[in-house]
């Protein structure tokens, strides 16, 4: 059964990743928009729109990495969505990757923070997410990631 509207998964680890998410909110007008991140005090950020936690994770802590990850795919595998779009970071890599692997196209929107050299997330969601974009002019390149100007 087709859906009459595109189902965005949204989602990104805490701090700052979130806060550029949500600037991104205009955007997902016109679309069911499922939130995800790591922490229950982000809910209020998104109204009435669906919300969910994910397990937080860093690089430096490989267990907390894999409770990331199977909690990402679970959640890719449980709402289905048409599109995932992230800023980062663990979380964000892992919605994108889990996304592509289950037929949502996967848009990486690298974080405004990184200004000199593309964030270490990014750079390995770039191989095969079908959108990447940077928010530095100066770290757009042929392959990969493009610049619009002003994203966020």
């Amino acid at each position: 059964m087709k859906r009459e509207r595109k189902k965005i998964l949204a989602i990104a680890s805490g701090g700052g990743h979130w806060v550029q998410l949500l600037r991104l909110r205009p955007a997902f007008d016109g679309c069911d928009v499922v939130y995800a991140t790591v922490r229950e005090g982000y809910r209020g950020d998104v109204g009435g729109a669906e919300f969910r936690v994910i397990p937080d994770s860093n690089r430096w802590n490989k267990l907390a990495l894999l409770r990331c990850a199977l909690g990402v795919m679970w959640l890719v595998l449980r709402e289905r969505p048409d599109v995932v779009i992230s800023t980062g970071a663990a979380p964000g890599f892992f919605g994108v990757r889990f996304g592509k692997w289950f037929g949502a196209r996967v848009i990486w929107v690298d974080s405004v923070a990184n200004a000199e050299e593309l964030s270490m997330s990014g750079r390995k969601a770039g191989g095969f997410v079908d959108l990447w974009v940077t928010q530095w002019q100066h770290l757009a390149g042929a392959d990969g990631p493009k610049f619009f100007g002003s994203v966020i």
